[in-house]
Parts: structure tokens; C-alpha cells; sequence
């Protein structure tokens, strides 16, 4: 499926929070949760995203709105999958208004638009394509079992070497695969563990 060019998107959600993942941890932004995925990951927490029809499509003015009205500077981009679309004009005009823009992707599209951080998480259900595992910034592979390890080395060696290598437990597995993800990491230092802090310290 070729990205689809559009003047407004499907927007499943949008709030100002804090980032809870990987190398922007701490960090505050307003995030954009575009509706419409193919991916499919059994473990998705955010499944009501995958439909687009059922999301109403909103217009780049709409969106600039809401993020100045928080004062934000930092902007994620999530999803389902985003890039699904192609945000170009998108991003160009959130870029003109001095944003830093972040995206979150699976990596099964090309990345289209301008980005200042790329986060690239691969899923076993769509699996990434070359381009977008050499544009990531950062790697973030989800731990559920045992052979998300290979899959995370497998990946890493078609990042580029200033790209951060992130393991994250599936949530829901945390206290079963924490004690395997530390000794992974132990055992191959150029990863980090990334935990979702967002939930610890309870915001969106």
C-alpha cells in the first residue's frame, strides 16, 4: 500500500504529556495518535486506532491550534501507523512554526516528511523495510518472548551505527522478561532498557 496523500488526517487522539519511551524520556510533547494501522501487533494497547474510518479527519490548522494552546515545543506523531500517510505537508508546516517533530513508527512504510527524531520499533506482524531501519534514530524493540532478542539483533544491523538500541518489555510481560532483558543487555552493551514511565508515574 503506497502512502496516502491527504490535506487532513484521521486523528484518534491528542493530548500534552510526557514522553515515557526511549531516548526523549522525560520530556515533554503533545502527541497526535493518527487512526489507521495494518500492523496488527496481538499485544497492541491502542487496537481502537487501527479503523481510520471510524477517526475524524482533522485539518493542519485544527492541529496547530491544539499545539499552541499547550505552548508545546515538542510534537510526537504515533499511531497506528503514520506513516501509512505521507506528511509532508504536515511536517513542513509544524517545521515553520519552529516545532521539534517526532515520529513513531513501525517501520513498514517509507518515512515521508521532516523529522527531527525518527523512532523506528519493528513488529514480527509487518515486518520494516530497509529505508526506514536506516533513517531511525532510534531502535526500540518490544520484548514479549525469548525470540525478540534475535529479532532485535537481527534489525540493529541495518541501523546506522549513531542509532540508539532500545529493549522494552511488553508491558504486560514486564516482570517475566525484565531479569532476560537485563542479562541481554549485560551481554551486548550498545543496548539500553527502556521502560514505559508514563505508566509508573500515571499521565497519557
Amino acid at each position: 500500500m503506497a502512502a496516502e496523500h491527504k490535506i487532513a488526517w484521521p486523528v484518534m487522539e491528542h493530548f500534552y504529556t510526557i514522553q515515557g519511551e526511549g531516548a526523549n524520556t522525560g520530556k515533554p510533547a503533545y502527541f497526535i495518535r493518527l487512526g489507521g494501522c495494518d500492523v496488527g501487533c496481538v499485544w497492541c494497547d491502542v487496537k481502537e486506532s487501527w479503523d481510520a474510518n471510524k477517526h475524524p479527519l482533522t485539518d493542519l490548522k485544527t492541529m496547530l491550534r491544539w499545539i499552541k494552546a499547550s505552548k508545546a515545543q515538542n510534537v510526537v506523531i504515533t499511531g497506528g501507523e503514520p506513516m501509512m500517510y505521507d506528511l509532508t505537508a504536515l511536517t513542513t508546516a509544524l517545521k515553520s512554526e519552529g516545532l521539534q517533530l517526532w515520529l513513531e513508527t513501525s517501520g513498514a512504510y517509507p518515512i515521508s516528511g521532516v523529522w527531527d527524531w525518527i523512532c523506528v520499533s519493528p513488529k514480527k506482524f509487518k515486518q520494516p523495510i530497509l529505508q526506514a531501519l536506516q533513517q531511525a534514530h532510534e531502535l526500540k524493540v518490544v520484548v514479549y518472548n525469548k525470540s525478540d532478542f534475535d529479532w532485535a539483533l537481527q534489525h540493529q544491523k541495518s541501523t546506522s551505527p549513531h542509532c540508539i538500541l532500545f529493549l522494552q518489555a511488553e508491558y504486560s510481560r514486564l516482570q517475566q522478561m525484565m531479569p532476560q532483558i537485563v542479562d541481554f543487555v549485560k551481554q551486548h552493551q550498545q543496548w539500553r532498557i527502556s521502560l514505559q514511565t508514563h505508566k509508573v508515574i500515571e499521565v497519557p
